[in-house]
């Protein structure tokens, strides 16, 4: 079969169940409104899906032979959406900036594709529905249930905004295509005063200047130079009114690196610098780790063998991007540690000013000529890999 020009004629309805899920966007592990919406499609196509944990799963094929799963994110993220669409998200505080209503959509069509195949399939194909990866919890979550029980590898496409053209492709066969995160929250605790007395205080609010400051270092004298290492304050928080001396202080950040060794010795080195500098100005620090990703890693003979699979396809303009990096993280890399993976970005920008703001931001807009490739793609590579290791 043809699974591109099939997924021509199922363009509209990917396009809609794109914008239904970009209308209905929702946050975090719990999204029940994505996960009734993605049961009852893959219900109408044949299939028996069922709850996963917090996301969706269903399988369909013949007996014996391999399994490979198909997967898809399906969450927003936590802010208002200025892209003017007239699918916008009506809510203000819940926004599909990142694509992931084009994965779930893209996954839903090839999940439709395939049970029109099903006889013609020599193993079998899993499909993921998944929550929260934009906090890094919902792999975790599905992988918890079990999700990854007899799959043999694993497969995901991710949309990419900007002023590029539809029809590229991204991978990495050869190195890290992106960085470990692991996410953490600091509280400090001090004394809290008079802010006309701070000799009577621990002020929390100046030993989180020394952390931040400790932390910084980190990565300037300790961090292989030869490496990536990445690390981000994004949240400083204390006290309530500019003559108190709080007596807490909280700062949360992110910890990225593309080398599994220089992450796990800056996560160590993190943890004994807030500790000891709290110490040193008679405080003391709580650490709690908020998310723990490893480096996606793609198995390279697999990439190599998916990009030759998508190049079989008659998709225009077609273009392989190979030995991308992106100081990004996608908690997909806990299921590449597992099991052979890979992991793929699909153009999805617009060559003139419409590609002009990026993911994650309020105005981001993608191209919904992505939706019948990556469909296909989806769909043409699962048969591909069951037909040449069944």
């Amino acid at each position: 079969m043809n699974f591109y020009e099939r997924a021509l004629e199922l363009r509209e309805e990917t396009v809609k169940h794109r914008r239904w899920l970009h209308l209905n966007a929702e946050v975090g592990l719990h999204m029940p409104k994505a996960q009734a919406y993605v049961l009852e499609q893959l219900r109408g196509y044949g299939l028996n899906p069922h709850p996963c944990g917090h996301g969706v799963a269903a399988e369909l094929g013949g007996e014996g032979g391999k399994t490979i799963l198909l997967r898809a994110d399906m969450d927003a993220l936590p802010m208002p959406e200025e892209s003017g669409e007239s699918f916008s998200c009506p809510t203000g505080t819940e926004a599909h900036t990142c694509g992931h209503d084009f994965h779930a959509a893209m996954l839903l069509t090839a999940a439709k594709m395939l049970k029109e195949q099903e006889a013609m399939l020599p193993g079998r194909v899993r499909f993921m529905f998944q929550t929260a990866e934009e906090t890094f919890e919902g792999a975790n979550d599905m992988l918890a249930n079990g999700i990854l029980e007899g799959v043999d590898s694993a497969l995901a496409y991710h949309v990419g905004s900007g002023r590029m053209p539809v029809g590229l492709f991204m991978y990495n066969s050869g190195g890290t295509m992106m960085y470990s995160v692991d996410g953490f929250r600091i509280t400090i605790q001090g004394r809290g005063a008079h802010g006309a007395y701070p000799h009577n205080s621990i002020d929390p609010i100046n030993i989180g200047v020394h952390v931040y400051l400790a932390l910084e270092a980190l990565i300037a004298r300790e961090a292989d130079p030869s490496k990536a290492c990445v690390l981000t304050i994004g949240n400083f928080s204390a006290g309530s009114a500019p003559n108190i001396i709080p007596d807490t202080a909280v700062l949360q950040g992110t910890l990225r690196t593309n080398d599994s060794a220089s992450r796990e010795k800056l996560v160590r080195r993190l943890k004994e610098s807030v500790h000891k500098t709290a110490e040193v100005f008679g405080g003391s620090a709580n650490i709690e780790m908020i998310s723990d990703v490893p480096p996606l890693v793609c198995d390279a003979a697999m990439t190599d063998e998916i990009a030759g699979f998508m190049k079989e396809l008659p998709i225009p303009r077609l273009t392989p991007v190979p030995n991308t990096s992106a100081s990004a993280s996608e908690d997909f890399a806990a299921i590449a540690e597992k099991v052979p993976s890979v992991f793929m970005y699909l153009s999805a920008g617009f060559e003139d000013a419409r590609g002009d703001a990026p993911a994650h931001n309020p105005k981001v807009r993608f191209n919904e000529d992505v939706c019948p490739i990556g469909s296909a793609c989806l769909a043409h590579c699962a048969v591909r890999w069951l037909q040449e290791h069944s």
